[in-house]
């Protein structure tokens, strides 16, 4: 190992453990992730938005950071965030936050994964996870990311982290990434903001079989022509 590897790895090194201890030796900041992904994990659409709505002024702060929060630690929910923030702050600015806010998340999660590797991902997700992921970039290449936007109940946060692994350039999944949920990003605004009660349920309800449909046709897709290919 030359002495540029053995830098980078030390720096990465460093990096990690210097996180790891902001988040375990800083009472304050660990609470305060804790109880962001406790929010989150509930899958509660009205506790989420009381929990944003507490912080006043700095609500939409807080929206931000809870949406890269949900990007790091996948798969937890980001069209929950999308609602709250439609519901909260109108859909046109809701999707304009949301929208924002993902491609933080997008970003940081790619950077993650080009800068600190496979072994960082595979921790901070599952070594399933990324290695099924594997299976749309395999096949798919750069057109993984548009496929994996419009399944927007599918975990696009794993598809940044092996977008990270690949040797696709920032820039081309930049651009992917923001063309393909912006579409996802639109429709979840409008229906956070217009629907309430029972048909806002209803709707999240036709929404996740719709997309759970879509990604079931792609699984079966990609497993056909592999076997084709075998």
């Amino acid at each position: 190992m030359n002495k540029q590897k053995k830098k980078s790895l030390v720096i990465k090194i460093g990096f990690v453990i210097l996180i790891i201890g902001i988040y375990l030796f800083v009472g304050p900041i660990n609470r305060f992730i804790n109880q962001m992904i406790f929010y989150l994990s509930m899958l509660n659409l009205e506790s989420l938005k009381q929990y944003i709505l507490s912080f006043g002024i700095w609500a939409p702060v807080i929206s931000f950071i809870l949406m890269i929060l949900q990007s790091i630690v996948a798969p937890l929910p980001a069209f929950l965030i999308t609602f709250a923030n439609a519901a909260l702050f109108g859909w046109v600015k809701g999707a304009i936050l949301s929208w924002f806010s993902a491609m933080a998340g997008a970003a940081l999660c790619f950077y993650i994964a080009r800068f600190l590797g496979r072994d960082t991902v595979e921790k901070l997700t599952s070594k399933f996870a990324i290695d099924s992921v594997d299976v749309f970039f395999d096949k798919y290449g750069k057109h993984t990311i548009l496929i994996a936007r419009l399944l927007p109940f599918m975990s696009f946060d794993l598809v940044s982290y092996a977008a990270g692994l690949t040797s696709m350039s920032f820039i081309s999944f930049f651009i992917a990434t923001g063309i393909g949920q912006l579409p996802a990003t639109l429709i979840y605004s409008y229906v956070g903001d217009m629907l309430t009660g029972g048909a806002k349920l209803m709707m999240i309800g036709i929404l996740t079989l719709s997309a759970i449909s879509i990604l079931i046709y792609v699984l079966k897709r990609i497993y056909n022509e592999k076997n084709k290919i075998s």
